[in-house]
């Protein structure tokens, strides 16, 4: 019989059907077995009626383990007392594989033992609703820009230089012992492109060396980054209240049974729609002065410093939609962002601060057009010219006010999924103490 699935049942009710999955629990009433049975696309309670099955399928529902792989039979219908909510009527068992004792019972364990066993904690509920919602909100990305005239250009992962500061380089030996760096973005690939394209956007991996273990931080993680030919800062805030208000549509739109699944407070998320306030830096400043002068936060923000994931938190606590801050001090901010034409000493960036305290999920700004200045600021960083004398000559053979952002998706993830540490948001962790599984 063909292979009909948990997500596809309200089409074949009263239809004779096949599931192939795996036991995620179960429970017995003497004369009645309760299996829970999934397959990736959902779970669904299935019931063994000892009279009404053979001897052997009893048999099986009696010494199946959970998480052992099982074909089940049988004749789904709906819940007589919760609409919507399906079961099935099972008539025949196979066991394909019988677990031993499955070190993830449903019961408590420390975050820890949980990592350790990652690649089995994936199929409990919370975590498949988790990467469930990762996988909209990738679609959504996708769909944003592909609808929107952008152009997708892969940029490389291997690298020869440095895009967001050295200090936090993987290292790697490429051939004849020359030296490469896992990509920190693909940013500056995108300049290049989009100068041929127009709008463009990269979407991967990237890699930060940063020696952080706050909830935050993973050393590997996905990132989109779209790149726009004659955008302005402006143009690039806008952009990124469109995107970010499409991509917190499509999550509500298809995933509110996972956030259900999570106890998401989904009106909050429903309050994401454009415009999103615009919060200067110099007024960022001032508001964190205050809340410390309040005994609101602990330490003292003074004007010049970046904002720290505290800094972040309280200022994204005190809005309902995502908050943008723009024109920091030049100092804090790459190289290449072009500085405020009426304060040299700010650049036209912007950090997007997710609210709930969830701090930052977008960066981005305007790049620098000028090859004079680009080529100073690369001094000034005391950077290599010749990795950058093909960068340099983007500002020499056409070059444009152009201007983008990147998003990681595991933070975006862990907004919208209402969680507390990014580790939940990607299948595999790659965190400052951890390399496997």
């Amino acid at each position: 019989m063909k292979q009909t699935y948990i997500s596809d049942i309200s089409k074949h009710l009263g239809e004779d059907i096949t599931i192939k999955g795996w036991l995620y629990n179960k429970r017995s009433s003497g004369k009645l077995g309760f299996l829970e049975v999934r397959d990736g696309s959902g779970i669904i309670q299935g019931v063994v009626s000892k009279k009404d099955v053979s001897d052997e399928t009893w048999e099986s529902t009696e010494r199946v383990t959970q998480e052992s792989s099982i074909i089940v039979t049988g004749v789904p219908r709906e819940h007589p007392k919760k609409p919507g909510v399906y079961e099935m009527d099972i008539k025949t068992l196979e066991i394909v594989n019988l677990t031993g004792e499955y070190p993830i019972t449903p019961k408590e364990h420390g975050v820890e033992f949980l990592m350790d066993h990652r690649h089995l904690w994936l199929r409990s509920r919370r975590q498949h609703a988790i990467l469930k919602v990762r996988h909209t909100i990738i679609k959504s990305v996708r769909d944003f820009f592909d609808n929107n005239g952008f152009t997708l250009c892969d940029t490389p992962i291997f690298t020869p230089a440095a895009c967001e500061g050295t200090s936090t380089l993987f290292e790697v030996n490429y051939f004849d012992d020359e030296k490469a760096y896992l990509s920190q973005s693909g940013q500056l690939y995108n300049e290049a492109t989009a100068a041929a394209f127009g709008k463009v956007y990269c979407f991967g991996p990237t890699f930060r060396a940063e020696k952080s273990k706050t909830r935050r931080h993973l050393t590997e993680f996905w990132m989109v980054e779209p790149e726009v030919a004659y955008a302005k800062l402006d143009d690039v805030m806008e952009l990124a209240e469109n995107f970010i208000s499409y991509i917190v549509s499509r999550v509500l739109e298809t995933r509110q049974e996972e956030l259900k699944v999570l106890e998401r407070d989904i009106s909050k998320l429903e309050a994401i729609v454009p415009p999103f306030p615009r919060l200067q830096y110099d007024d960022a400043a001032k508001m964190l002065q205050q809340a410390h002068a309040e005994g609101k936060v602990e330490h003292r923000f003074e004007w010049g410093g970046d904002l720290g994931a505290p800094d972040e938190t309280y200022i994204s606590s005190q809005y309902d939609k995502p908050v943008m801050v723009h024109r920091y001090p030049a100092e804090v901010k790459a190289f290449y962002m072009e500085p405020d034409p009426q304060r040299a000493d700010l650049a036209l960036c912007v950090d997007v601060l997710a609210p709930e305290g969830y701090g930052e999920i977008i960066g981005g700004g305007e790049r620098m057009s000028s090859h004079e200045l680009l080529l100073q600021r690369i001094h000034e960083h005391q950077l290599p010219p010749e990795a950058f004398d093909w960068y340099l000559d983007l500002r020499k053979y056409g070059s444009v006010p152009h201007g983008g952002f990147g998003m990681g998706i595991e933070r975006c993830v862990t907004w919208l999924c209402g969680i507390e540490h990014v580790r939940e948001t990607i299948p595999f962790p790659r965190m400052l103490y951890r390399l496997k599984p």
